[in-house]
Parts: structure tokens; C-alpha cells; sequence
């Protein structure tokens, strides 16, 4: 009797179609992610200003 292998579930290979989709759907989530990035720039660095004129880290005993 010849050796049989166990039986094992054949995977379906992804195509390249399906690797083409994911690539465009990360592209689209980057360009989301960079989008509202571009957009709040603005409103950080005033954030940053206002942090820095109250003192930074250095003011954590003054501000809770």
C-alpha cells in the first residue's frame, strides 16, 4: 500500500485581482488618514501654541 498523505483542506490562492483591491483600499485609507491630517494642521499648532505659553510639561504641578 502506497503512503497516504493526511487530508488536508486545499487554501484557494488569492488573486491578483483581490491583491489589487486591498492595495486600493489602503491607498483610499491613506489618503483619508493624510486628508484629515492636512486639514487639522491648523488647529494643532494653535494647540501647541496655547500648551507652550501655559507652560509645557513643566506646568503639570499648576495644571492638573
Amino acid at each position: 500500500m502506497k503512503g497516504r498523505r493526511a487530508h488536508t483542506k486545499k487554501v484557494p490562492r488569492v488573486r491578483a485581482s483581490e491583491h489589487r483591491l486591498l492595495l486600493a483600499e489602503a491607498v483610499v485609507a491613506g489618503a483619508m488618514v493624510a486628508a484629515f491630517l492636512v486639514s487639522e494642521f491648523p488647529s494643532l499648532r494653535r494647540e501647541m501654541r496655547i500648551w507652550r505659553m501655559s507652560g509645557g510639561f513643566r506646568a503639570r504641578h499648576r495644571y492638573p
